[in-house]
């Protein structure tokens, strides 16, 4: 179905040329799931734009070919590619909210691609985009199908991205991170939503993804990309049983899980190498601690190291070869034991938020949409509480209302109070110094990064303005060391968020947080665009932070590994109501509501 040969990408920056995709090949078969895994910004989603010929103004595929059932769509006129896009080939991006059009209505973009790419028009298009609503788990399809996209919670619109790219019922997927935004149960639907679809239809899938979990449920081959190489191939049951190359060792001693709460994960020192260089060995040998000499002076050639298992590594090429490789680290040494629970830190009692319906010329309020309806919940210091849930469930109304984001939005009732302070009653100066208290790391960090403003200022702006005691050389210090611990290059310091990819946009999103040293942090899915590699040091870091300085965490995620590894507490939220509550151990391994039972029977494992 698909045939890439050679396939290399250069971008024009202000670095230099940058080759963000270099001389990859890969085949992928009718019907089969073909798994692009790797590190934030090693270039998988640059490959899938280079498939589809949506590169930014400064990128052009230098050589290469990308064949679709024989023919090379590289060579093809844009008005020919118009056709191919859509229904020979489509995509899921990563950020929904920067991919869906929020001036059209999430029915009429669905139609659209009915209408291109079909002979359905009119009221059978629109019939055949409500359905597809309903079938990537979108409640009350009829009546949403009219809604804007920022009418949707964050997984929600990835439903509907996932719609749109499905509507014409193409030969191949390509799936950018489809289930990053999505929660446990969702996601599992819209898993097998895609392999039903698979099967009925021969469709190939590109699968990209950080989640290990779900390559191994899902795909039939997978191919690891590290700085711009392909650097591992072969079949899902051979790369998870026996993975060659140190990159890919690494990434396993890295997952989080319930067995390694108290352990310090494994994460890889440094960072990917900027790809604005001319290389002369082995990318990865500056985060290898098994590098040799010569892996500094040769680049390592993709060889068969086992039947249908390609590796990218000198330690087993011909003249060094091994069985298997090493591992980077020795045994990961055990955190400091949790100190004990401290004094509360948010104190939340019977809340509310109840958002108004409001219909007529004079917009009278005729109903509410109860967002969050009655919840209580208590954090002390040093201590995570993890609210868990559907989307759309509430979980991140709570959060923004609990910092007062949303007084001007919604009806809200109830108590909430912050180190003994109600935040209700709060103003001006009194307000902003609470923000000094408690931080908030929202879902979107591309809608939450300012686009004008380089990273200096955008990491600077904070302490700044909630830490004034802080003169200019500390400041500059101060976000310094932190681009260190979230895994990002100190360039990245005189670059605008558009120039990162969706992980590394995260990990400024949570410097930016942890730059003005809170007492709490509402953390707002964190890790859900990061890599494992990123995900381990973020996760380290927020343990450290909570061990030195008895943060408290409020954590809302789907990533139920993040939860067992990272929560003392869980709650768990549905329709607004918090149904289930208690300790990490109570909710995990003996869960009482039929809800929490469903969401943890979704969960995709590796050792399932």
């Amino acid at each position: 179905m698909l045939q890439i040969d050679n396939l290399t990408t250069d971008l024009d920056a202000d670095s230099g040329m940058v080759r963000a995709v270099d001389a990859l090949s890969l085949t992928i078969e009718r019907g089969e799931t073909f798994a692009l895994v790797g590190e934030s910004g090693c270039g998988k989603s640059m490959t899938a734009l280079s498939i589809l010929r949506l590169l930014p103004d400064s990128g052009r595929v230098s050589s290469g070919s990308v064949r679709i059932a024989d023919v090379d769509v590289i060579q093809l006129p844009e008005s020919s590619m118009r056709d191919v896009r859509g229904r020979r080939i489509s995509i899921i991006f990563q950020e929904p909210s920067t991919s869906l059009n929020p001036v059209m209505t999430v029915g009429r973009q669905i139609t659209e691609v009915i209408e291109r790419h079909t002979r359905i028009s009119g009221e059978a298009a629109l019939a055949k985009a409500i359905e597809w609503l309903g079938r990537v788990g979108i409640p009350e399809p009829a009546r949403r199908v009219g809604d804007y996209p920022f009418q949707l919670s964050g997984g929600q619109k990835q439903r509907v991205m996932i719609a749109i790219a499905l509507a014409a019922e193409p030969d191949i997927v390509i799936a950018d991170e489809p289930t990053t935004a999505l929660d446990v149960t969702i996601q599992a639907q819209i898993l097998d939503l895609l392999t039903e679809l698979q099967a009925a239809q021969g469709m190939a899938i590109l699968l990209i993804t950080h989640d290990l979990a779900i390559v191994k449920k899902m795909a039939h081959r997978v191919a690891m990309m590290y700085a711009g190489q392909i650097v591992e191939v072969a079949s899902v049951g051979e790369f998870f049983s026996a993975p060659l190359h140190p990159y890919a060792v690494n990434l396993f001693q890295a997952l989080p899980d319930t067995a390694k709460r108290g352990q310090r994960l494994a994460s890889i020192p440094g960072s990917v190498p900027p790809l604005n260089q001319i290389f002369v060995g082995c990318r990865f040998a500056d985060r290898c601690s098994n590098v040799m000499d010569r892996c500094r002076n040769h680049p390592p050639q993709l060889i068969d190291a086992r039947p249908q298992h390609a590796v990218r590594c000198a330690l087993y090429d011909q003249t060094n070869a091994n069985d298997s490789a090493a591992s980077v680290f020795a045994a990961a040494p055990d955190l400091p034991p949790d100190s004990p629970a401290g004094e509360i830190i948010l104190d939340v009692r019977d809340y509310r938020v109840w958002f108004p319906i409001r219909k007529g010329l004079l917009k009278r309020t005729v109903g509410h949409v109860k967002a969050v309806d009655g919840v209580t919940f208590s954090i002390r210091a040093g201590r995570t509480l993890a609210l868990v849930g559907e989307s759309g469930s509430g979980k991140t109304t709570v959060g923004k209302a609990l910092l007062q984001l949303l007084r001007n939005a919604a009806e809200i009732s109830g108590s909430v109070s912050l180190q003994g302070k109600s935040l209700a009653q709060l103003e001006g100066d009194d307000l902003r110094e609470v923000r000094r208290v408690a931080q908030i790391v929202f879902q979107d960090p591309f809608a939450s990064l300012n686009p004008r403003m380089r990273v200096n200022e955008i990491l600077e702006e904070g302490v700044a303005s909630l830490c004034p005691t802080v003169n200019a050389r500390q400041r500059s210090d101060r976000i310094a060391a932190m681009l260190d611990r979230v895994g990002l290059r100190r360039d990245a310091l005189t670059r605008y968020p558009h120039e990162f990819s969706g992980g590394q946009r995260q990990r400024l999103a949570i410097a930016r947080a942890l730059a003005v040293e809170p007492r709490l942090i509402v953390a707002d899915e964190p890790t859900s665009a990061l890599d494992v590699s990123v995900q381990a040091q973020i996760l380290n870091l927020l343990k450290e932070l909570q061990h030195e300085l008895g943060v408290a965490f409020l954590f809302i995620t789907h990533n139920f590994g993040v939860v067992e590894y990272l929560a003392h507490e869980i709650a768990v939220m549905k329709n607004g109501k918090l149904v289930e509550h208690g300790s990490a151990e109570q909710i995990l391994g003996r869960p009482q509501h039929e809800y929490t039972q469903s969401l943890l029977a979704a969960v995709p494992r590796l050792n399932s």
